[in-house]
């Protein structure tokens, strides 16, 4: 006992000594441990567990351990650009993950050209909080000159052995490194190397091993781009060896053979909308009509990554995942893809896209060409008279792609588009063109100066817009053969909490109501991920099936849908025909997250919700399904990344 706590004793008297002569080194230990707390208290919410802890402190302790190299006058400047690196993660990723609910990547800063697209958006969502990491070098700078005002530095610099110190620091690192990686599971390392789920990598592994390992993921297809080329390229002949999907036979082959097609994006136009009615006034009328006459998609889902719309265009036509690092618009433009323009293009149509903003927004004029438009008209190809939000106004430019449209039909026996609109972009700003509905009830004022509030008025704006194109349709002498195919692109990106008070809220005594009333809607993460569906119809002036579609599909399943439609074929589709899979589809996101009509798997936390609480899901359908979704992401991002539909192409 006695010799226990002598070592007890001896231990804390050598602590007690280290930080007397290294308070320096300390004050950056702690500090800098303090922001990557904060990080992830401010992002994913939690800061219990204490293998991200010891991870981040294990990396902090071992860069420090160089600065021992310096003298000790000398190795403030070393700190305090390893604190600027720290304060730079923190206030980047914070304001990123206020934005896309994601962890920012290096691969993404070649994607800083857009925000000057959507600098409004960013600069919206930016708050005061996403900046107390400034404190953190600013404390450290008060704490080094307190400590060379005492002349501390040419006291300690008498006794300090830097290459002690240095060895000593790197084994403790070292140590505690060992110590965090005992306690994780090869899946955990497994999820580390492939960058799929940011939120799971920084709440297991810490934020300085996620962005060191988003850097080295970054770094590698730089350096070569053959890295993994071997192993990608036999799982990708191994993969459509089993699961190539054959042409589809059914009910709708060759519907649509021979028609003209004009998709139109409809930028953040959500299911939420659909029917919902404020004060007596119908949020989205035309586009309610539409569910009606059309052929409805209830259950559709966008499966976008940081791309946002790009991906949206990127999955919709290729039928391939959106990239797990960075964007395929941006970092991957230059690659084979198998595409809906590109294969009715050999089928003798022409095709075109549309929008009214910058050609070089998400490198459009790029990557379009790629995707395989003949033609992009861009903000150059119209008249910029009236300006709602990030460029020009959707009524102005429906308005203006309507002689276009006309033209292209009177040139062109077949022809295959994309019409992206623009107005209902986030941050939804109020605007004297939008109709200023009544979102106060009596007395009570709660959607009146809420994000979601201007998103109604918005999406309100944007549907008007949408209805002055049909009725243009409708009463114009062509598109008698043309089937338009309306989507939208993503959910606005709004929070939970905008929904759950929306839901909860009494307009009666103007509260939100608590868990204790017994009216209280529950609306928690998985309530938030399902209501982020959109809508997908297809629709023609002499096409109105009035159907509606209940099978949960996402939106790599609409080129083999569609595909079917128009007759064309993609051997390298990764998503299915809806009407050939039905109830058996499983709808998979970025962050290896999943659906079926059965549940929504949360990958970062390994759990689900299940859909009906009647049914009881088993392990074997549980694990098919997760098997699907990994073997699916990594399938779709080696394609991407090493440009595998190229290399096939040359074997064959």
């Amino acid at each position: 006992m006695k010799n226990i706590k002598k070592v007890i004793n001896k231990i804390g008297k050598s602590f007690i000594s280290f930080v007397k002569y290294n308070r320096q080194y300390c004050s950056y230990v702690v500090l800098s441990l303090l922001c990557c707390l904060v990080i992830r208290f401010y992002t994913i919410g939690g800061i219990q567990k204490v293998q991200p802890f010891l991870i981040d402190l294990g990396f902090i302790v071992t860069l420090g351990s160089f600065g021992f190299f310096y003298k000790p006058q000398k190795q403030f400047g070393y700190y305090l650009i390893l604190m600027i690196i720290y304060t730079t993660m923190g206030v980047v990723n914070a304001v990123y993950y206020t934005f896309y609910n994601s962890f920012a990547s290096f691969s993404l800063l070649t994607t800083l050209g857009q925000v000057g697209e959507v600098g409004d958006a960013v600069f919206d969502k930016m708050r005061f909080i996403h900046f107390i990491y400034l404190l953190f070098p600013i404390m450290f700078i008060v704490i080094h000159k307190k400590l060379a005002n005492k002349d501390y530095f040419n006291f300690i610099a008498k006794f300090e052995k830097g290459d002690k110190l240095f060895k000593q620091n790197l084994f403790t690192g070292i140590i505690i490194f060992a110590v965090s990686a005992a306690t994780l599971s090869a899946t955990a390392f497994s999820r580390l190397s492939k960058q799929w789920n940011r939120e799971y990598i920084v709440d297991t592994f810490g934020i300085i091993a996620y962005q060191t390992s988003d850097l080295v993921n970054t770094l590698r297809p730089t350096i070569t781009s053959w890295f993994g080329f071997d192993v990608a390229f036999k799982n990708f002949h191994d993969y459509y060896a089993e699961n190539r999907l054959p042409k589809s036979n059914n009910s709708y082959t060759n519907i649509f053979k021979d028609k003209n097609v004009i998709f139109v994006h409809m930028e953040s136009m959500t299911s939420f909308l659909v029917d919902l009615t404020i004060n007596d006034t119908v949020i989205t009328p035309n586009l309610n009509q539409l569910t009606k006459e059309g052929l409805y998609f209830a259950n559709f889902y966008p499966q976008v990554g940081v791309g946002t719309s790009s991906d949206t265009e990127f999955t919709l036509n290729t039928s391939l995942m959106p990239a797990s690092t960075g964007t395929v618009f941006v970092n991957y433009f230059d690659r084979k893809y198998i595409t809906l323009p590109s294969l009715l293009k050999d089928k003798g149509y022409y095709t075109f896209s549309m929008h009214g903003n910058k050609a070089t927004m998400w490198n459009r004029n790029k990557m379009h060409p790629s995707l395989g438009y003949t033609d992009f008209y861009s903000k150059t190809s119209f008249e910029i008279d009236e300006i709602v939000g990030l460029g020009l106004s959707d009524k102005s430019f429906f308005k203006q792609v309507m002689p276009i449209l006309k033209g292209i039909e009177d040139n062109n026996q077949n022809y295959m588009g994309t019409i992206i609109t623009l107005s209902n972009h986030t941050p939804f700003k109020n605007n004297e063109m939008f109709e200023q509905i009544n979102l106060i009830n009596g007395e009570f004022n709660y959607l009146e100066e809420t994000r979601l509030g201007d998103y109604i008025r918005s999406s309100h704006y944007a549907d008007e817009a949408l209805g002055d194109f049909i009725s243009y349709v409708n009463e114009s002498d062509y598109f008698d053969d043309t089937i338009f195919i309306f989507y939208g692109d993503h959910d606005p990106k709004l929070s939970l909490k905008n929904y759950h008070d929306y839901y909860n809220y009494n307009f009666e005594i103007g509260e939100i109501l608590t868990e204790e009333d017994e009216n209280y809607i529950i609306y928690d993460y998985y309530s938030n991920e399902l209501n982020k569906k959109t809508p997908f119809i297809i629709w023609g002036k002499n096409y109105k099936p009035s159907q509606k579609v209940d099978y949960y599909m996402g939106m790599i399943d609409i080129m083999p849908t569609i595909g079917n439609m128009l007759g064309i074929y993609n051997p390298y589709a990764l998503g299915h025909d809806i009407f050939e899979i039905k109830n058996d589809n499983i709808i998979v996101f970025t962050n290896g997250n999943y659906l079926t009509n059965k549940l929504y798997y949360n990958s970062s936390k390994e759990e689900y919700r299940a859909m009906s609480l009647d049914e009881t899901l088993s392990e074997e359908y549980l694990k098919k399904c997760k098997e699907y979704a990994d073997k699916l992401i990594e399938i779709s991002n080696g394609i991407i990344v090493h440009n595998l539909i190229k290399e096939d192409l040359k074997e064959e």
